[in-house]
This record gives C-alpha cells, sequence and structure tokens, in this order.
C-alpha cells in the first residue's frame, strides 16, 4: 500500500512533469520500506535512482525533494539559533540544583548577578527562591516546551511531519493561505499548551521570580524561532504545490483563449501546448488503428485454412480493415488579422506526422504559394516564422489566392482528400471566385472553412463568407487551441 507521504511527494513530482509510471510508484515504495525516512540523504538517493530517469529530470527532482522533506531545514536553523545560547544554558542548568536563590540569580547573568549572590539567603525575598525553584522547573513544562529549550531535533522533526500532515498543507494553493496552515501545523505540534507555559512563567516573573522570569524569555525567543521556520516550511509547501496547479491554470486559459489575442511573450508556453495535443492525438488515433486492423473474423478464410486440422478452428483468420489516412491540403491566411491562428494550425499540424503523414501546406495573402517543402526542410517554429515574415507586406486577396491554388494544385485533389481553408473570408472587396470553392467541394472528400471570427461577423462589410459557406462540407469558428484540437480530432475520426 502506498503511503500517504509518497503519494504526495509523487503527486509534487508530476506537477513538476516527472513521467512515473505505476511501476515506478510501486518500485519507490520498495525502496522506502528498505531504507526508511531516518536517513535523509540514504531516501533521497534511492527514490531519485528509481523516479528520475534524465539529468533534467534529477535536477527537478533534486528541488522537489528538498522543498518536499524541508523539515530538515526547520531543525538545522533552529539548532543553529540555540547553538549560540547553549553554553549559557548548560551553566544555569548546572547550577540551578546546588544553590537555591543563587541558581536563580546567577542565570540573570552579568551585572545583577553579583549583587543577588551576595545576599541570595537574605530574608526579604525569603520565599522567592522556593517559589522559582517549582515554578521554573523544565520538567513541569509541556512537552513542545521541552523540545525547544533541549533542543530536540529528533522530536521537532516528528512533530512537524506529524502536524504537517494532519493540517493539509500539501493542499495550499494561495499565498494568503500561508499564515492559515502556519497556524494549524503549529497548533498541531502544541502551541497552545506552549502559550501556557509562557503566561506561567509570564506570571511568576512579575512575582518575582527572576529564574522564572529568564527561562520565560528563552522560551519565548524559541517560540518565535519555531514560527519563523513555519512559515518558512508552509511557504516552501506553497512554491512546491502551487507552481503546478499555476502553470495547468495558465495553460487552461491559453487554451481558451483567442488566438488572435496571444501576445508574442506567450508564443514559447503556446508551441509546448501543441506539442502536447498533438502528441494526445497521436496516442489516442494510432490505438484506434491499431485497434481497427484486427477487423472481422473472416469466415471463409478461416475455415479454408483450418482444413488440415479436420474443422478444428486453430488460426482464426481476420479481415482486414484498410485505413484511409486522409490527404490533407491546408491553404492558410497569413495576413495580420488571421497570421496567429495560422501559425498554430500549421504547427498542430506538422506535429502529427505519424497519423498525417501527408499534409500540403499553402500560404497566402495578395498571393498563394506552397510552403510544403519549406516544412519538410526547417523546424516546425522556424518554418511558420519565415512563412509569415514573407507575407507580412501583402494585402489579402482571397480570389487571386483561389486561382492560384487552382492552378498549383486542384489537379491533386480526389475522392481521398480533405480541404482545410483557414482565414476570415474579408476579400477586402475584390473579386471572391466563389465558383473555385464550388469545384473543390465536388473533387474533394471533405471542405472544411475555418474562421476566426464569431459567426455574428460573417457576411458584414466586406465578408464573403456566407458564399464560400454554401459550397463547404464543414464550416467552423475557429480561433483557439481547443478549436483546433476538436477539429483536427474529427478530420483524424472521419479517416478510421
Amino acid at each position: 500500500m502506498i503511503t500517504p507521504m509518497l503519494a504526495d511527494f509523487l503527486k509534487a513530482l508530476r506537477e513538476a512533469d516527472l513521467k512515473i509510471s505505476p511501476a515506478e510508484t510501486l518500485e519507490a515504495h520498495k525502496a522506502i520500506d528498505l531504507v526508511g525516512f531516518g536517513d535523509r540523504d540514504l531516501l533521497k538517493d534511492s527514490l531519485a535512482i528509481t523516479l528520475a530517469k534524465s539529468e533534467l529530470e534529477k535536477e527537478s527532482f533534486d528541488d522537489c525533494f528538498d522543498r518536499f522533506f524541508a523539515v530538515q531545514d526547520f531543525d538545522d536553523e533552529t539548532a543553529a539559533s540555540n547553538d549560540d545560547e547553549a553554553p549559557e544554558t548548560s551553566d544555569r542548568d548546572a547550577d540551578a540544583p546546588s544553590d537555591d536563590a543563587p541558581g536563580g540569580d546567577g542565570m540573570q547573568g552579568g551585572e545583577g548577578g553579583e549583587g543577588g549572590q551576595g545576599d541570595g539567603g537574605g530574608g526579604g525575598t525569603g520565599g522567592a527562591p522556593g517559589a522559582a525553584e517549582s515554578t521554573a522547573d523544565p520538567s513541569a513544562l509541556s512537552e513542545l516546551s521541552r523540545m525547544l529549550l533541549e533542543n530536540d531535533r529528533a522530536g521537532l522533526e516528528t512533530r512537524l511531519a506529524e502536524a504537517a500532515e494532519e493540517s493539509g498543507v500539501r493542499e495550499i494553493v494561495l499565498f494568503t493561505q500561508i499564515g492559515l496552515f502556519t497556524r494549524r501545523i503549529a497548533e498541531g505540534m502544541g502551541l497552545d499548551e506552549l502559550d501556557d507555559d509562557l503566561a506561567d512563567l509570564r506570571d511568576a516573573g512579575l512575582a518575582g521570580d527572576g529564574m522564572a522570569e529568564a527561562l520565560g524569555q528563552r522560551l519565548n525567543q524559541a517560540r518565535g524561532r519555531m514560527m519563523d521556520r513555519l512559515r518558512d516550511y508552509v511557504e516552501k509547501q506553497l512554491a512546491l504545490q502551487a507552481a503546478g496547479q499555476s502553470r495547468r491554470i495558465r495553460e487552461e486559459m491559453l487554451q481558451k483563449m483567442r488566438l488572435t489575442n496571444v501576445e508574442r511573450r506567450d508564443f514559447v508556453q503556446m508551441q509546448e501546448l501543441v506539442r502536447k495535443m498533438a502528441k494526445k492525438l497521436v496516442v489516442q488515433h494510432s490505438r484506434r488503428r491499431k485497434k481497427s486492423n484486427r477487423g472481422q473474423l473472416d469466415i471463409r478464410r478461416t475455415l479454408r485454412d483450418n482444413q488440415a486440422y479436420d474443422g478444428l478452428i486453430m488460426e482464426p483468420k481476420w479481415r482486414r480493415t484498410k485505413i484511409d489516412r486522409p490527404d490533407v491540403h491546408v491553404l492558410c491566411d497569413v495576413s495580420g488579422s488571421v497570421a496567429n491562428v495560422s501559425r498554430f494550425l500549421l504547427m498542430f499540424l506538422y506535429s502529427l506526422q505519424e497519423v498525417l503523414p501527408k499534409v500540403r501546406a499553402y500560404a497566402f495573402a495578395g498571393e498563394l504559394r506552397e510552403v510544403t517543402r519549406l516544412f519538410e526542410t526547417r523546424g516546425i517554429e522556424e518554418a511558420v516564422t519565415t512563412v509569415l515574415e514573407d507575407f507580412a507586406h501583402m494585402s489579402t486577396d482571397y480570389g487571386r489566392a483561389l486561382l492560384d491554388f487552382r492552378d498549383i494544385a486542384l489537379d491533386d485533389v480526389d475522392y481521398k482528400t480533405t480541404v482545410i481553408i483557414l482565414g476570415d473570408a474579408r476579400t477586402n472587396y475584390g473579386e471572391p471566385r466563389a465558383e473555385i470553392v464550388r469545384t473543390i467541394y465536388d473533387r474533394s472528400k471533405r471542405l472544411i472553412w475555418l474562421n476566426p471570427e464569431g459567426r455574428l461577423q460573417w457576411g458584414t462589410g466586406d465578408s464573403e463568407m456566407p458564399r464560400y459557406a454554401a459550397s463547404c462540407h464543414q464550416v467552423e469558428v475557429c480561433n483557439s487551441l481547443r478549436h483546433l484540437e476538436r477539429i483536427v480530432d474529427r478530420v483524424l475520426r472521419a479517416a478510421m
């Protein structure tokens, strides 16, 4: 059974884009069973061997591990803070049992120590030493107070781990929750009992008990350091847990955002999203193809080929379903108004080479040119950038672009061809040449027009979309990555 702590750690690793399989999860569980949580370095090395598969993943793993298991940082810094007071604390504790009254004065150190020590047994405060001894006895304090005073690293580590687990700090996602979870963890460690101890020591100090007052000062300083470290711990958990959450929220927003509104600074992240979405479609449709390859049982072939087995069906024969991979021609308007949509559509299609091996691309603005060769010889991002720069100075002319397509590629369009036209259909009041769109419709298996404008804008101004739409098999609004993914998925499904 996977422990809750390991499950949370694996979740954090996945948020950091580490790919962890079920088999690796079981191996990590076995590793923890063998090495335990006692030796942090041994635990880190054991899990790294199991879960990190490359240098890049090793770096991400180390960062996640250090943030997730941040308890040791808390202990080390608390110990470092307390070490400065350790010699003084040892002297006080050693003197306290041997002298009642002088021990109480001696804890206050320096200037007041000698005056109080000379007349420590005087009658004026004869009752105070006895009261100081009983009130300032560390053994009478709560467990957390003793741990802080004694610098019990193991105990503090255990308490923090247990309190953090109970507080649900792994679910933190907002900066405003830091104070809430810091308080929850502190209360889980025993903050209320600690504050009661401080109140008792403060009251005893006001009553003249110098030993209780000094002990209260030490404990109050330790409390402040503990709260500071707890806040640091919670902030690290926020950085760990919220990073993946923030990335997902950002990705969802970019997937739904109009591509015409995407800023240049987001292009890198958008390109990564396109690759992820394309990879998902490749996996989906590769599985569909493998499954359909088996087909139905071919009874005639089965009986004929199994005659040697006296009629027993030893080797079933299956009908093979031919997979019709679509021959895709995509015409992209790369003028300023729709350039971003064309950019990501071309990236999408050329990221699907495994399931769409026959894609021919054409770019147009004032004229139309085939750019397929450019995508075959250069990287996708470089090819798209080059295409957009080549056509940047041209104004849109749909009539001329359609004539160019007719001359260049219409003879290659047949009943196996899917033609995708991406554009806003705004002709600048030029001749629309809608008859060529009709010819493409008649020849092709499927003609799809993708328009980044909303349907209410079709037919307004110089838009010839209603005339073009009448000669298309499918017309869609397409202005986001979600739209692109859905449309490409339909194209692939239609070919299966």
